[in-house]
């Protein structure tokens, strides 16, 4: 699985998110500043290319879908993340948002409450 670029990230958000759809559709859910069509559809075609998207003309269009579910991805891209910048440890990474102030108190209480509620791992 290829790692994507932010416009590649931000298309395949939109895709995942209607489930397989049009590229004016896609536009539409980006954010402001949206990227000129063109510029989508030549992102879209990119992301077939790398075999994150399937096409399946419709008439003179084509509409898109997703091949690689957003859960696989995030998977996959957040443990080289963390293996990249945090020596492989997610206790670091909680530890650099909490030094940074960017989880508080009561988000890693919620936090310890859902790993408490996981079954044992075998």
């Amino acid at each position: 699985m290829e790692r994507l670029t932010s416009p590649e990230e931000e298309a395949m958000r939109a895709f995942w998110q209607l489930q397989g759809g049009f590229i004016k559709d896609a536009l539409e859910l980006l954010p402001e500043p949206r990227p000129p069509y063109t510029t989508l559809a030549s992102t879209v075609r990119n992301l077939e290319r790398k075999g994150y998207l399937r096409s399946e003309k419709l008439g003179n269009t084509f509409r898109f879908t997703p091949l690689i579910p957003e859960e696989d991805y995030r998977k996959r891209f957040l443990g080289t993340f963390v293996g990249d910048y945090f020596r492989n440890s997610y206790k670091e990474l909680v530890s650099f948002f909490a030094q940074e102030q960017q989880i508080s108190a009561e988000e890693l209480k919620e936090i310890i409450a859902m790993i408490e509620k996981q079954p044992p791992q075998k």
